[in-house]
């Protein structure tokens, strides 16, 4: 509470301070009553709970900044927390700033340049064509597992970014994380590219990220244990078999065009979860997601939204002769979104997964949607009602 108060204080005397830059404190609140059908394996069951971090955006606050330096050139700034309104608690497995941290500069000729906490390039230039687009953060929505990070589940932290301006609506970009570990320069680290393009109705996305060791044992390091607290992103049977990984790649494209009031999009993604050790041999285990998605605007404050995504898992088999990993991931999602203002909107969306074939762990594959947690069997569904607030 402390450090909020004085990022408040601070937040307020900059204006006064620096009369040529701005800052502005932002945020959204977004809290819900959630149904969960099944979850907690094999002893769980149905679930009800109050969420706000689950819905169309993760409660959060922030602030950014500019100053302009002149010649088109600016420096720029931002500091932004997840919020669990429910505890008052920080988001993001406790992280203070967990959503984003950093600062740069930015220049209307070449494009900017930040370091710090952010997101990788999967989130700038693919996630808008997939089902997390419109829905960023929405675990209704979210892929099996978030195995390509289209739903910011993990940011990427020590990094150094760079985003070019908009030549005629092409643009591209890149991203370094730098490991930081001693003795070892290229341990925890990775990168990430992406190029985008739009014209009118038609736009086009393609993103590529790889990590190197991306499970640490240092909370708050490597790829999948970026949060303070070092919970794994590999906590659930889906991948959790593949904790042993010493690379992590994704690739994946997209497209979309809107005709009047109806957005349509599809997007493809190839995971990867490579040289695998305790007892693959080096093995790499692929997995193969593909989602369509249409939302169409009833009127200007009434939109409602669909999508399907299906995962394929290729089984990967280990030094024993076992196959594991050969699962079939198959979800539909919907959502009505109503608009009381500019401001603030009333939301209910839901989804359903059925899962099929061996896990990662060599048992029966379960639904898991959203990772909100492994079903008590192959079918899981999730309904969600939620306000949403922004300031």
């Amino acid at each position: 509470m402390k450090k909020i108060l004085a990022l408040a204080t601070f937040g307020m005397a900059v204006p006064y301070a620096y009369a040529q830059g701005s800052v502005t404190l932002y945020g959204v609140l977004d809290e819900g009553v959630m149904y969960l059908s099944n979850s907690g394996g094999a002893t769980g069951g149905k679930k009800i709970s109050l969420d706000s971090t689950n819905g169309i955006n993760g409660s959060r606050w922030g602030f950014k900044g500019s100053e302009d330096l002149g010649d088109g050139l600016q420096a720029i700034f931002t500091l932004e927390g997840g919020i669990n309104l429910n505890n008052g608690q920080s988001a993001q497995g406790g992280t203070f700033l967990g959503r984003q941290a950093f600062v740069g500069l930015s220049s209307s000729k070449l494009g900017s340049v930040t370091l710090g906490r952010q997101y990788d390039s999967i989130a700038y230039f693919l996630q808008p064509l997939t089902s997390q687009g419109p829905q960023a953060g929405s675990a209704a929505f979210l892929h099996p597992g978030d195995l390509d990070n289209t739903g910011n589940s993990l940011r990427v932290n020590n990094s150094v970014s760079f985003m070019s301006r908009n030549y005629g609506g092409f643009t591209f970009g890149g991203e370094y994380s730098v490991g930081g570990v001693a003795g070892n320069t290229t341990a925890n680290s990775g990168y990430s590219a992406g190029v985008a393009y739009s014209t009118g109705a038609f736009s086009f996305g393609a993103a590529y990220a790889y990590f190197k060791n991306p499970t640490s044992a240092t909370a708050g390091s490597g790829f999948f244990t970026d949060n303070a607290n070092g919970s794994s992103q590999l906590a659930y049977s889906l991948n959790k078999g593949y904790v042993s990984a010493t690379a992590y790649q994704v690739i994946g494209a997209g497209a979309g065009y809107t005709i009047g009031s109806l957005s349509l999009a599809t997007s493809y993604t190839n995971i990867q979860y490579g040289n695998l050790g305790a007892g693959f041999s080096g093995a790499t285990a692929r997995f193969n997601n593909v989602d369509v998605t249409a939302k169409y605007m009833v009127t200007p404050a009434l939109a409602v939204m669909a999508a399907y995504d299906y995962l394929n898992g290729t089984g990967v088999t280990k030094t024993n002769g076992e196959t594991v990993g050969n699962q079939h991931y198959n979800q539909v999602s919907v959502m009505g979104d109503y608009f009381l203002s500019k401001r603030t909107d009333v939301y209910l969306e839901g989804a359903w997964q059925r899962a099929s074939g061996a896990s990662s762990t060599g048992a029966t594959a379960v639904a898991n949607i959203g990772n909100l947690g492994d079903s008590t069997n192959n079918h899981q569904f999730v309904v969600r009602a939620a306000l949403r607030h922004r300031f």
